[in-house]
């Protein structure tokens, strides 16, 4: 019996062609009349969010008014993610469109550049000021810290962004926008509050937070922890041995008993340093399991912005302390 022959690479090559012009019309040409029909029928916004964190924001700002959908759910890695047939269908369908900027969605990008050319796609980071930011080492255009939710600060700025562009596109319904916004803005200033005198509970020797990637940076600038992670800013970078080497000399020198795992990385290359220092004499735990680029599963505290800082705060604070 003979096999059927697989495609060769130029009719694979041929295939993907295909699809992405399918795609790219899709967005160019829009469906006009659903969109319409989804918007008058519930009487709602339609929005569509990149992250899990801004559907959130967006859900507590929107309240009844809103129908929010979600693109990347619980343990997905935004640096990674490549959008689907299904993704692009609702990003066409929405009304507004709220994503993080600073490239954490980068393989994205060339998608939102199309939409804003006919329906509000806001960046969420984009009033924060550049002096703000932090940087990629090397500098360039794509060179910004893009992880600004652990800095819960940065996050007001983000619903305030959030509420403005929704008060823009929905006028009629403004002044619940800014109510929901308010109180919502107030747990944030509670959370942010909670955060710093927790972590300030750390003996300072000992405020050393070690990660599978450097997503913490802006939590460690706010509330007083030195933050390092065998990857860079992006999880798109790779390591290698000198990274895991450098790392593990780093733990043993430091004396530092607990690293952190991540929701969204695999555990696998921060086990390797745990390994190694294990080599050298030096005994290191996983001090818990902290969500980074993506919320815990829908339906737990964890699955909430604030549920998942305060998570994080605790699972450090405890394991630190």
């Amino acid at each position: 019996m003979r096999l059927p022959k697989k495609p060769n690479s130029a009719i694979k090559r041929f295939i993907m062609t295909i699809l992405f012009l399918a795609l790219s019309a899709l967005l160019m040409a829009g469906c006009g009349a659903g969109q319409d029909a989804g918007g008058a029928g519930s009487g709602k916004l339609k929005v569509t969010a990149t992250t899990g964190m801004i559907a959130d924001v967006a859900q507590e700002v929107g309240g009844e008014d809103v129908a929010v959908t979600g693109l990347m759910g619980a343990g997905v890695d935004p640096h990674l993610y490549k959008a689907s047939y299904g993704d692009v269908k609702k990003l066409d369908q929405a009304d507004i469109i709220f994503y993080n900027g600073l490239h954490l969605e980068g393989k994205m990008a060339e998608m939102f550049e199309k939409l804003e050319k006919r329906k509000p796609t806001v960046a969420i980071s984009s009033r924060i000021p550049e002096s703000q930011l932090r940087s990629f080492p090397g500098g360039g255009s794509q060179s910004h810290d893009p992880h600004i939710w652990f800095n819960v600060k940065m996050w007001i700025s983000a619903t305030e962004v959030i509420r403005d562009s929704l008060i823009e596109k929905d006028p009629e319904h403004a002044e619940g926008y800014k109510e929901r916004a308010a109180a919502y803005i107030a747990q944030l200033e509670e959370l942010d509050r909670y955060a710093s005198e927790q972590i300030a509970t750390i003996p300072k020797e000992r405020r050393i937070l070690v990660t599978a990637h450097d997503a913490f940076g802006y939590f460690g600038d706010e509330y007083g922890l030195e933050v390092t992670g065998l990857q860079g800013m992006n999880t798109m970078s790779e390591y290698g041995s000198k990274d895991v080497s450098s790392l593990r000399d780093f733990l043993v020198e430091n004396k530092i008993k607990a690293v952190f795992i991540e929701s969204s990385v695999p555990k696998k290359a921060i086990e390797s340093v745990i390994e190694g220092a294990r080599s050298m004499g030096h005994e290191v735990a996983i001090g818990g399991e902290l969500f980074s680029d993506a919320m815990g599963e829908a339906g737990t505290e964890e699955g909430t912005y604030i549920g998942m800082v305060k998570h994080n705060v605790d699972t450090v604070v405890k394991a630190l302390k």
